[in-house]
């Protein structure tokens, strides 16, 4: 049986970033997160997400 290394490319983005409130849709744009190349993962530090919430 083979052994399969899993790679992780994690790239820095600025992405956009939906947040309900109210029964309504707020779109945040710009915000900075990491993303993984291979499955578009996204990935925000716990500062950003403090932020935004």
């Amino acid at each position: 049986m083979g052994t399969h290394i899993w790679k992780e490319t994690m790239v820095e983005q600025k992405v956009t970033y939906t947040l309900e409130v109210d029964d309504r849709f707020v779109i945040i744009e710009n915000v900075p997160d990491r993303v993984c190349i291979e499955t578009g993962e996204r990935f925000f530090s716990p500062k950003t997400v403090e932020q935004l919430q």
